[in-house]
């Protein structure tokens, strides 16, 4: 009888989720029942799921509407069915077409509209209306019961009480962008739509009985079911199985000989063994598609990295999709591909962020828009968005919803709806309220993906799935991750540079070489690292210099040392006290000794969590592989965690150790969670760092300036500035004349892009470097004028960043000299044949100011170009530098510091404390802790410079200072104004 229920995936209308839709239903005793999200079939699966277990059956539909507007629900009567509604919906996002008002038509699906959008007797058998409860009074007047075998019960499921009328109401209020006060009846259902026990709804149509029949019988012509299965996944790349398996043991052999040469036993031994597995678990296809990926990708010449527990495959690493070599590494291949599991492991494979859609786009012309379709994520409701949604709701001053949202604590100042804002917020949360689109998660299935989901187009130009990828792995699909990142970047535009700039040509991918070069060790082991990908942040620096870690396998350590799971722990300063006096190592057993000897017993990967667990404690093969998903957040089942938590303890119980012993051995595996890294994967990053280092070694201006122009780094780009400085670089303000839209090098000389100039028009920059390729150089400021089609605003934006300093003319001589020039009727005209000779006219004595230019360069680029210490009043620069800090350990010192970023982190008792990172005069890092007393009396003020007081420490040689007390100290007045 219930033929049209709503979930939350009706975004921004439902309020039920699916596990409660159907325990509200299996409380009042419905037997079936169908689901019918609006426009969406996002939770079918879990819906079908949850019904077997509370013996209800499962009817699979789509509620269709059109600007908020009903049109008609579309009912599977079998897979069939349910693929043609999917197609349906799916034609209409991927065409961007809008909806029709009568569905055209369809088989194996009936349609059950709610206005008569044609005559009942021109409707085909499949189709029909729906009658709701309350309109059975007033059929024996209309001319529509004449037709009781077109009818049916329609009594649609929204929510489950008063509260939810109220909920479903606030959501409609944030889909329309109003004020629950504009809020109208058509824009909301009625409040009859939650559960009614089915005698009730029979009740209600007592006088029609045909109408009961007609719905009872479509909902038993109904049928759909939806398993889990690993054959809903591509199966062949070639066609057939065993032409894949001819084709990846090929490869896989030559490759194998590439890599390590003709007589390499141990190599061709393992590779044959990972081939004879991956043949047996069907994973040949999932290899041979990211082979073809990786293949595509460098025919156009783009540079990947390759990183997941795939790289733990030699198979991979002689496909080249991988560079870890998992024999240097001695990399664990059955810890991710074993008899016992029954997905493939990952691979991630990194592009460069301007390179990764057009691999994109390959995957999904070469294997069919029908089979191939990226992820979604859920973007939920969550934290100050729902507040700021619902204040805005209820119609508070934005003032109001500030201090909700900046102080949640204190009631007395809050406006009296705040406590409605609480109330419904909570009820909210977690709802989901959009999908967007995952990292780079990518499906390549057997049958249409609309067997199992319709699809949307997204604003990239690509579609996306409506379930995410925990709903993906439910279904049993496996997801080829491509993705994109920032360091790849970096790389491929400082090669560039350096070949335009030097005219040289680097070979980034001798890996091998690059690993043992003396002065790139030395790069690591100064922890220098700026622009490097995953070593250049504070923490990082900090553990090189502590770990001296100057080679490839300690720094593949290293790069999951620094995860928090590590710290956490309490292991990440063991590893270090540990790696340098290793001979005083006392292991918690025999069992870590023996399996975690490289890593001196402490578990740094995922592996080490897999092995321990196994070893120590007992648990199977495949137990230790759940867990380490559990571990990585990959899966959600907490009973499944519990249940492996207890036989854990259970085993080591049976094995006779002590209760202490198993109680810290499994605090240490449970703080890895959500945060160990494989060491595949740490490898794999590991190797790019490396490439970084190698650049910024052997050229840090051209690799400095690419990443400044990939944007993204871990800190602002005035720091890049900075080091490219450090390293001989000539910082120069963006120029017409010389600058391109991006930083560019020239020599030693890096012109500034007209890309950092805040408010300056993106197409107007590009503009001004067009016109100048065409026409050459502009020769003065008339000149600039003439050829460019520019506002005064922007004109003076450029003339106050010093973007015509080549006319030797200082700002105000040119702003005076613009409003002589500027004329927008003559503007943008290069093909002036005979020029009007320029006015000979004297100006006045125009002088700027001595920090004039640097404070225009804070407003225009957010940062100076010259050193900030010029800019303070006092001439007091602190007691010592950064170098001079190991020479005052344990002393109170005083340290003048320019501000670069800071660490919020929360100390076991709640309070708030700080790690500071700056620069002093020289242009050199040092490090402050600031504790939460002296926190709380000396806060941070933002960018700037600080006079810093505390006491030198140390910590494995590696110097910081415990703050006592801090002061930001003024900049000279500036004299613009």
């Amino acid at each position: 009888m219930f033929i049209n229920c709503h979930t939350y995936y009706s975004l921004r209308h439902g309020t039920l989720s699916p596990e409660d839709l159907v325990t509200t239903a299996a409380g009042q005793g419905v037997t079936v029942m169908a689901l019918t999200d609006i426009n969406n079939t996002s939770c079918t699966f879990e819906f079908i799921a949850a019904c077997k277990q509370h013996g209800i059956k499962p009817v699979a539909g789509i509620e269709f509407r059109r600007d908020h507007q009903f049109l008609y629900v579309g009912l599977a009567r079998n897979k069939a069915g349910w693929h043609n509604l999917c197609a349906f919906l799916s034609e209409h996002s991927l065409e961007d077409k809008p909806l029709p008002h009568v569905m055209p038509p369809i088989k194996d699906v009936c349609i059950i509209y709610r206005r008569l959008a044609k005559p009942l007797a021109d409707f085909y058998d499949y189709e029909y209306l729906g009658v709701r409860p309350e309109e059975v009074n007033k059929l024996y007047r209309s001319d529509t019961s004449k037709h009781q075998e077109k009818l049916v019960v329609f009594h649609p499921v929204t929510f489950t009480d008063e509260d939810g009328f109220r909920t479903h109401k606030l959501l409609r209020c944030i889909d329309l962008n109003i004020v629950l006060g504009k809020l109208t009846t058509k824009d909301h259902a009625p409040a009859t739509e939650v559960f009614l026990t089915p005698e009730a709804l029979r009740q209600a149509f007592l006088q029609y009985p045909q109408i009961i029949a007609n719905t009872e019988q479509i909902l038993a012509d109904c049928t759909i079911d939806m398993a889990c299965s690993y054959q809903h996944n591509r199966r062949t790349f070639t066609g057939q199985a065993g032409g894949d398996q001819k084709l990846l043991t090929k490869l896989a052999l030559n490759g194998c000989e590439r890599r390590y040469g003709t007589h390499h036993r141990q190599a061709l031994e393992r590779t044959q063994k990972e081939l004879k597995v991956i043949f047996q678990l069907g994973f040949a296809s999932y290899f041979l598609i990211t082979w073809d990926i990786i293949r595509y990708a460098h025919s156009a010449g783009y540079h990947h990295v390759g990183r997941g527990s795939g790289a733990n495959s030699i198979v991979a690493y002689c496909l080249y999709i991988t560079d870890v070599d998992p024999l240097e590494l001695d990399l664990y291949f059955e810890r991710f591909i074993n008899p016992h599991r029954s997905s493939p492991p990952d691979f991630d494979i990194d592009f460069s962020w301007d390179e990764r859609d057009d691999v994109t786009d390959y995957i999904f012309k070469r294997y069919g828009r029908e089979h191939t379709a990226l992820l979604a994520t859920y973007n939920t409701f969550k934290g100050k968005s729902i507040i700021r949604e619902l204040g805005k709701v209820f119609g508070l001053p934005k003032a109001d919803i500030d201090t909700i949202v900046d102080e949640p604590l204190a009631s007395h100042k809050h406006h009296p709806f705040a406590r409605y804002i609480f109330k419904y917020g909570k009820r909210i949360e977690g709802f989901p309220n959009y999908l967007s689109i995952h990292a780079g998660g990518i499906l390549i299935s057997e049958q249409p993906l609309f067997y199992h989901t319709a699809l949307q187009m997204m604003p990239k130009g690509f579609p996306i799935t409506h379930f995410d990828m925990y709903g993906a792995e439910d279904r049993g699909y496996h997801k080829y991750d491509i993705l994109s990142q920032r360091g790849l970047g970096h790389i491929k535009d400082a090669v560039e540079f350096i070949r335009h700039n030097q005219g040289q040509i680097v070979d980034i991918h001798d890996v091998a070489s690059i690993k043992e070069d003396e002065k790139v060790r030395a790069q690591l082991r100064s922890g220098h690292c700026i622009g490097c990908f995953y070593i250049e942040s504070p923490a990082m620096r900090g553990l090189l210099t502590k770990l001296q870690c100057d080679n490839y396998v300690h720094l593949v350590a290293a790069s999951s040392i620094i995860r928090p799971g590590v710290a956490k722990s309490g292991m990440m300063r063991e590893y270090i006290k540990r790696y340098h006096e290793p001979d005083t190592t006392q292991y918690l057993h025999p069992v870590f000794e023996e399996h975690l000897g490289e890593t001196f017993g402490v578990m740094v990967y995922q592996e080490d969590v897999m092995k321990i667990v196994h070893h120590f404690a007992g648990l199977d093969l495949d137990e230790s592989d759940v867990l380490r998903r559990i571990m990585t957040g990959k899966k959600k089942t907490s009973d499944t965690f519990r249940r492996l938590q207890e036989k854990f303890f259970r085993n080591c119980k049976k094995r006779g150790y002590p209760d202490a012993l198993t109680r810290e051995v499994w605090r240490q595996v449970e703080s890895f969670s959500g945060y160990s890294f494989c060491k595949a994967h740490s490898a794999s990053f590991a190797v790019e760092s490396f490439q970084s280092l190698y650049l910024k070694t052997y050229f840090p201006r051209e690799f400095m300036v690419a990443v400044i122009n990939n944007f993204g780094g871990f800190y602002h780009t005035e720091l890049y500035v900075h080091e490219a400085r450090m390293y001989g670089a000539n910082i120069e303000p963006p120029c017409v004349n010389h600058s391109t839209y991006l930083t560019t090098i020239l020599g030693k000389d890096v012109y500034l892009g007209f890309v950092h100039i805040h408010s300056l028009e993106r197409s107007l920059g590009q503009q001004i470097v067009e016109e100048r390729l065409e026409n050459g150089p502009y020769r003065h400021l008339e000149d600039f004028v003439r050829r460019v089609d520019i506002g005064r605003e922007q004109l003076e934006l450029l003339i106050r960043i010093g973007a015509f300093r080549f006319t030797g003319m200082n700002k105000y001589e040119l702003m005076w000299e613009k409003n002589a020039v500027y004329a927008p009727e003559l503007a943008h005209q290069p093909g002036i044949l005979f020029e009007e000779p320029i006015d000979d006219y004297q100006l006045p004595e125009l002088r700027e100011t001595r920090f004039e230019q640097a404070f225009d360069e804070v407003e225009l680029l957010g940062f100076p170009l010259c050193s900030p210490f010029d800019l303070l009043q006092t001439s007091n620069r602190g007691d010592i530098l950064a170098a001079q800090m190991a020479a005052h350990i344990g002393r109170e010192v005083s340290m003048v510091g320019y501000y670069v970023t800071r660490k919020n982190v929360t100390t076991v008792n709640g309070k708030l404390m700080n790690f500071g990172t700056w620069l002093d005069r020289e242009g050199h890092f040092f490090d402050t802790t600031h504790f939460p007393p002296s926190l709380a009396k000396y806060p941070f003020q933002g960018r700037g410079c600080y006079r810093i007081t505390g006491q030198v420490v140390e910590d494995f040689a590696f110097p910081s200072m415990d703050v006592i007390r801090m002061e930001k100290l003024p900049w000279v007045k500036d004299e613009r104004y």
